[in-house]
């Protein structure tokens, strides 16, 4: 087994008494003292920081960084603004979905965060896909996730001006003399900052975070609930090689440019596969949102039937909503058993527990949007 590597915060992971686990190739907290759900409930009402360290931040740079990214995604790169990020997807010549990113434009190349899972692959991707004139650069810096109602509050007391952004702006500021790389945006359906840091400076940031009264030290565990209450995909669970971006319930990733009778249709692997499904909506299979009765959690690879007994899916991401107070799950069924407002039953130690295919995200979403 190859060695687990640390962020630029495990040391104060373990000052603080974080339970480190394995995940993504990285020793990371699960949790904290506080535990699970109030790390939860905390982001929901105050202010929550999370290490998100472990995920791969490159520079795309070269002449045309945008007409270069879109040979390996779908999303329309070419139209993203200066100061704006946008949501992207790497597919494969199946029409597979290789990993989700975001993807940056801070005036000069892009900036590209990738999952930590997939880090060295999308890497290789990258260096196999892009022309000689465009390189890239993996960076050697930290990324913290200040999320919740009140991180806006706790961000303008070291650096008001990442305040004036609206969700999914981009900006380079400094904090403290230290240069940081501020997007408004994350992963729990709250308003809140990703801001990337030098690796050096991580610990220093975080400390002065954690020292205001309104933030938490939130872990993996809460980072999981909180972005299913917001329908969010995991990588390797609700999306994955498997899966197009069409069955994932992800049309709105595929830039309109990119899709037939766009000024740069397709040009991206697997478009005639995504573009086909987009077009004639002939997939058989779409991620929803289930909502549970009672207390009992459904968990990943949980099966899904219809109410014959038949087999019409499962569920990939799935537990116990701490902010609606039910069993939260996504998974894949059938189409003919898509429609929200359906009831499927989650087989759960020999019973059939009922679930309603329901909209998604299940708490109403907290962005800033202006």
């Amino acid at each position: 087994m190859s060695q687990l590597k640390r962020t630029p915060l495990f040391d104060l992971h373990l000052e603080l008494g974080g339970k480190m686990v394995p995940f993504a190739g990285y020793e990371m907290p699960v949790q904290y003292p506080l535990g699970v759900k109030k790390e939860h409930e905390h982001t929901r009402s105050a202010c929550g920081l999370f290490d998100v360290s472990h995920m791969g931040q490159i520079l795309l740079q070269g002449p045309r960084p945008a007409e270069a990214l879109e040979t390996l995604v779908c999303a329309d790169i070419v139209g993203l603004p200066e100061g704006m990020q946008r949501y992207a997807l790497f597919t494969g010549q199946e029409g597979g979905i290789l990993d989700d990113l975001m993807v940056a434009n801070p005036g000069e190349g892009l900036y590209l965060v990738v999952n930590a899972a997939c880090k060295e692959q999308d890497i290789a991707l990258l260096e196999m896909g892009l022309d000689d004139e465009h390189r890239i650069e993996v960076l050697d810096r930290g990324l913290l996730a200040l999320q919740g109602p009140k991180a806006a509050d706790v961000m303008r007391r070291h650096c008001p001006q990442a305040c004036e952004m609206v969700f999914m702006q981009h900006g380079r500021f400094e904090i403290d003399g230290v240069s940081v790389w501020v997007s408004r945006s994350g992963y729990t359906g709250e308003d809140g900052f990703e801001i990337s840091v030098p690796a050096s400076e991580t610990e220093a940031l975080a400390r002065r975070l954690l020292a205001e009264e309104e933030v938490e030290a939130i872990g993996l565990g809460a980072r999981d609930s909180l972005r299913l209450e917001a329908g969010l995909c995991l990588y390797g669970h609700d999306i994955e090689t498997g899966t197009t971006p069409v069955e994932a319930g992800l049309i709105w990733a595929i830039g309109k440019p990119r899709r037939h009778g766009g000024e740069r249709s397709a040009g991206f692997p697997g478009a005639d596969v995504i573009l086909h499904q987009v077009d004639a909506k002939d997939h058989r299979r779409k991620r929803v949102g289930l909502l549970g009765e009672g207390r009992a959690p459904v968990r990943e690879g949980t099966e899904l039937f219809d109410e014959e007994g038949q087999r019409i899916g499962s569920v990939t991401s799935g537990g116990f909503g701490p902010s609606i107070g039910k069993p939260v799950a996504m998974g894949y069924v059938d189409i003919a058993h898509a429609e929200l407002g359906t009831t499927v039953y989650a087989e759960v130690r020999g019973k059939r527990l009922p679930m309603l295919v329901s909209k998604m995200p299940f708490v109403a979403p907290g962005y800033h949007r202006g």
